[in-house]
This record gives structure tokens, C-alpha cells and sequence, in this order.
């Protein structure tokens, strides 16, 4: 990977993250006109430069539900003090992510990546996203958030390990059908993503350190610092756009999005799986 297509990549990653267009299908989109797919570990790794930039943006949040989740643990606080329960609440919502993100890492790594896949859930969940958002009662702030409500919304956002569903889409519009307000649900996303996408992320980082042979570190390193920028910027703009609008103009997006990669990839113009993961795939097997 050379650093035109590493920076174009840390770009890509950094303006879709945070936005429910699915960071992932944009990423591996870009990368089919790079010739080959980035794959699951570059996209993981960028995604720990967007992730900075949430626990940069939400730094006072974070280090209050910290302190005040520990203090409780200890016995200092009481367990139902609203900051140490958003910590649990956090960590109880990652907690399907990470069981379906370890028993299907293979599918997620491999045949998710199909671009017919990403294709059909990019369609598929801008219907959802518009229902969920059509017929939301928007009644509910984080302070109503619920034991239950944080496992659902975990539940939502595993749906992302699909490239195309989008993890602040799908952890949104989950919010939405329980009744959250856009704001709520976006900012509870946000929080919701810190222990999956870090965990992912370093994973994935320390799995390619280990490979034989050494990947562009410059490059990567480059796209991750571009995304964590880029990041920064759309999440403050995100969140003062839904404090007024619904999420139509995302809605038509996708299903422009995914209409135009069911053309290209009905016309041959890109290939729905890399070329280069299926060639290693055969030579592999002989």
C-alpha cells in the first residue's frame, strides 16, 4: 500500500465513521478502485485514529464516568450514581460485539467483504434508518437508559460487523425504535464503540506486527492520523446537525450509494471480492 492510497483510505475512513453511511463499505469500496480490497485490519487499525478523536472530543465525559465507575466499584460511590452506571452500562452493551466479533471473525474477514453484501446492506438499512427514524418518539434521554436498553443497543451495534450497516447507523437507529432522541442515541453510539473499535483495533495491530512480513507502517500510521482529524471535525458537526434535522439526506445517500455499486459491480467495472485475497486463496490451495 503506497501513501497516495494509504492517505486516500485515512480520508474515506475519517469523514464516514461517525456518520451513518458505513465506514467500512466506503473503505473497502475505495480500496477495489486501489486495485485490492485494504482489508478488515487496515480498516480496525484506521478506525483507532477516529476512536481517538472520540475519546478526545468526549474527554471530560469519559474521565468522569472513569473516576466515578471506579470510585463505585471501591465502594466509594453508590453503584446507581448515574456516571459510574454509564460505565456499566458501556461495558455491558460492548459485550455482544465482542462474543459475535470473535465467533465470526473469520466471516468477518473474509466473505463479509463481498461487495453484493455491502451492497445489499447499505439498501437494506437506509430503509431501517428511515423507519426507525420516521417513527421515533424521541422521549427518552441517556439518564432513561435502561439495563435492557444497553444490551439491545449492543445488539444493534454488532450488526456492524457487516460491512454496509454502518455501527453509529445501526447503534442509532436501534435507539431510535427504543424511543431515544437522535442526540441520545448518537452520543450513547460514540461511547457505546470506544471498547469494541480499541479492542479491534489492536487486535488487528498487533496481529499484522507479527506477520512475517513487515506491512507499510508509514502509510497506515499516515491514514490513521488523517482519519483521527478528519474525525474530530464530523463529530462536532455531526451532533449539532441532528440537534435540528432527521437523517433523510443520509437515507438517499446510501440508497444512491448502493445503487451505483449494484451497477458496477453487475458491469464488471470492480470486482465484489479482492482479486488478490482470491489468487493467494488458490495458490494456497494448490
Amino acid at each position: 500500500m503506497d501513501w497516495v492510497q494509504a492517505l486516500t483510505l485515512g480520508v474515506v475512513q475519517g469523514l464516514t465513521e461517525f456518520l451513518p453511511i458505513s465506514s467500512s463499505a466506503h473503505v473497502s469500496i475505495a480500496g477495489r478502485f486501489f486495485g485490492s480490497d485494504p482489508g478488515a485490519a487496515f480498516t480496525a487499525i484506521t478506525q483507532l485514529g477516529t476512536e481517538a478523536a472520540v475519546l478526545i472530543y468526549f474527554r471530560k465525559d469519559i474521565a468522569r464516568i472513569i473516576n466515578r465507575w471506579c470510585r463505585a466499584v471501591v465502594g466509594k460511590l453508590p453503584h446507581n450514581d448515574p456516571d459510574a452506571r454509564m460505565g456499566w452500562l458501556v461495558i455491558l452493551g460492548s459485550i455482544p460485539i465482542g462474543v459475535f466479533g470473535l465467533a465470526l471473525r473469520d466471516l468477518i474477514t473474509g466473505p463479509f467483504r463481498n461487495l453484493w453484501i455491502t451492497a445489499t446492506m447499505l439498501l437494506l438499512f437506509a430503509l431501517v434508518i428511515w423507519y426507525a427514524d420516521r417513527t421515533a418518539s424521541q422521549r427518552k434521554e441517556l439518564k432513561d437508559l435502561s439495563w435492557g436498553d444497553g444490551i439491545k443497543f449492543g445488539l444493534w451495534q454488532a450488526l456492524a460487523l457487516v460491512p454496509g450497516v454502518s455501527r453509529s447507523g445501526g447503534t442509532i437507529a436501534g435507539g431510535l425504535f427504543m424511543g431515544y432522541t437522535r442526540e441520545a442515541a448518537a452520543r450513547y453510539s460514540f461511547l457505546l464503540a470506544i471498547p469494541a473499535v480499541l479492542l479491534s483495533g489492536f487486535d488487528q495491530l498487533f496481529d499484522i506486527a507479527s506477520d512475517p512480513v513487515p506491512p507499510a507502517w508509514g502509510p497506515i500510521f499516515g491514514a490513521t492520523l488523517v482519519s483521527f482529524v478528519i474525525g474530530y471535525a464530523i463529530i462536532a458537526w455531526l451532533l449539532r446537525y441532528i440537534s435540528t434535522h432527521d437523517f433523510t439526506p443520509f437515507v438517499y445517500y446510501r440508497i444512491a450509494l448502493a445503487l451505483v455499486l449494484f451497477a458496477l459491480l453487475a458491469t464488471g467495472v470492480i470486482p465484489a471480492t479482492d482479486p488478490g485475497a482470491v489468487a493467494a486463496a488458490s495458490g494456497a490451495g494448490g
